[in-house]
């Protein structure tokens, strides 16, 4: 009789087992079939899509085609639940028990399958509204040294906040955004076009967590007088793909999905505060020698949405304090805008992910205010640290800049953006390039698409100052020499020129009417350009 019980409880075991529902990703071998073809991408991407990549010169190629729909049909046959497809990795998000997953694996068009989550995929998760009010305790625009410290103020006064830019914000929740008055904007003009929860497979986005609220609140947060986002003028695409309640690698095949949803929908930007290196399961666990820009899933689908001609900008991570230390996938991609935090002062916050990746790339590519940052969440301003928040700062920036120079690609803006940030001459593996600013990266991009490379203006001169702007910058100072018709020196000093300061405007009020040379040296380079004063 004990042997019987014993047989019974093992058999009702293994039965729970065989039905035991978990998530795979399973990966077709081909496109073989498919009705879609690259000739005609309209039946899959959108215009707005089509035309970033015609800008960007970017081939429409077979990756960028759906799977093929018979195969997705025949996995559905086989007694698999069906989630999402997705083009870039050609394959489909199951759910199935052993038995289910073994027949799919035996398709003939299946390449492979891999577990990327126990247990059911919820559905339709339960919604949670709540009724957010703003304080109004606040009488002074309480963000201005986020914006100020990257030069958002001036972007926004030269009239750039992200109008006619669509930006994708990954994230885990986004709790209050359709109460809180500090978004209402968005919803008067139609600028939250597409929504997604990827984890509940649900429409539902209000919900779950206000970590995707508060970067949202950093972009495009707006409360009169009090708060003022980055971009508030931008188009919103909110993607929940982060399960708040455990970690699995399904995370990251949700972003890819999100991603890809992005890219269809023609988005010039995806932020993502997200981060990716271990999990409850710990067989699903990287290493520090797979941030190598090539390993991690989320890494590679970031990198194929940069391919894609979209700009990435994602948190660096916020394991500096402990023993993992480095950046977290996806901010060891190549290309990927990876932001670390620094607090007012710019000092390292001490929990920012360092560098270098595998390969020894500088991580993080540059840093913003991600300690004290000042958010919008539960209907009042707060503050919140964590890289999270830095991220959308310099998303902000990125948006900005698309804005104001639409004819950059992808690759120029990155460029631009590290390029021009303030230790870009002596980058670390602590805060990268440094500390980006909008007005570094205009004069950079303007510097850049200019032929002279040193330039004088006005000139002639009738005022009290000149302008004097080089092409290329060197860590040390600039020697400025003038010398009279006679060649007589009337004036020399050294200067440090940055992006910040070039143009470097100088005062010649103390100089008499006539001609003069300007003798500029950086580096070993040397210019002289003839000025006439007036």
């Amino acid at each position: 009789m004990v042997r019987y019980k014993i047989i019974l409880f093992l058999f009702t075991i293994s039965s729970n087992v065989a039905l035991a529902q978990d998530q795979y990703f399973v990966f077709f071998k081909d496109k073989s079939g498919t009705p879609y073809s690259i000739d005609k991408p309209s039946e899959y991407l959108s215009m707005r899509s089509i035309a970033r990549r015609q800008k960007q010169n970017i081939t429409v190629i077979e990756e960028d085609l759906p799977v093929n729909p018979s195969y997705v049909s025949q996995v559905k046959s086989s007694g698999a639940t069906v989630f999402f497809t997705s083009r870039w990795w050609n394959g489909v998000l199951i759910e199935a028990n052993v038995a289910t997953i073994g027949n799919v694996n035996l398709l003939p068009f299946v390449s492979h399958s891999v577990l990327v989550a126990p247990g059911k995929k919820l559905t339709a998760g339960r919604m949670r509204h709540s009724k957010f009010k703003r304080s109004t305790s606040e009488d002074v625009l309480v963000n201005q040294m986020q914006l100020e410290q990257i030069g958002l103020d001036e972007m926004h006064a030269l009239g750039y906040s992200g109008a006619g830019i669509r930006i994708a914000i990954l994230d885990a929740g986004f709790i209050g955004v359709d109460t809180g008055d500090a978004f209402s904007h968005l919803f008067a003009t139609d600028r939250v076009v597409q929504t997604y929860n990827f984890v509940n497979n649900s429409t539902g986005i209000y919900q779950h967590h206000y970590h995707g609220t508060e970067v949202l609140s950093v972009m495009a947060g707006s409360i009169n007088g009090i708060y003022a986002g980055g971009v508030q003028e931008a188009e919103y695409l909110l993607y929940v793909t982060e399960d708040v309640s455990s970690e699995y690698r399904v995370e990251e095949f949700n972003w890819t999905i999100a991603a890809e949803r992005a890219d269809s929908a023609g988005v010039d930007l995806i932020n993502s505060s997200l981060g990716y290196h271990d999990f409850d399961d710990a067989t699903m666990n990287y290493t520090k020698s797979d941030l190598d820009g090539r390993t991690a899933i989320v890494t590679r689908a970031a990198r194929k949405a940069i391919e894609k001609g979209i700009v990435v900008v994602n948190s660096a991570g916020n394991e500096g304090g402990n023993s993992w230390k480095l950046v977290t996938a996806p901010a060891d991609a190549d290309g990927i805008l990876a932001v670390g935090s620094v607090n007012a002062q710019r000092v390292l916050s001490g929990f920012s992910s360092r560098g270098p990746t595998t390969d020894n790339r500088i991580k993080p590519d540059v840093v913003a205010m991600g300690y004290g940052t000042v958010v919008f969440v539960f209907g009042v301003v707060a503050k919140d640290s964590g890289t999270s928040f830095a991220s959308p700062l310099v998303a902000s920036l990125a948006a900005g800049i698309l804005q104001a120079f639409p004819a950059l690609n992808v690759e120029q803006v990155y460029e631009a953006i590290v390029n021009s940030a303030d230790q870009a001459n002596r980058p670390d593996n602590l805060m990268g390039y440094g500390l980006p600013h909008f007005r570094a990266v205009k004069n950079y991009i303007e510097s850049k698409q200019s032929e002279e490379v040193l330039s004088v203006y006005p000139n002639p001169v009738s005022g009290n100052s000149i302008q004097i702007k080089l092409k290329l910058l060197t860590d040390n100072p600039v020697q400025i020499i003038i010398f009279d018709a006679q060649g007589k020196r009337v004036y020399e000093f050294k200067h440090e020129i940055t992006w910040l300061n070039n143009p470097l405007e100088y005062d010649v009020s103390g100089l008499l009417a006539g001609l003069y040379l300007i003798q500029v040296t950086s580096g070993s380079q040397t210019q002289t350009i003839k000025l006439v004063k007036q």
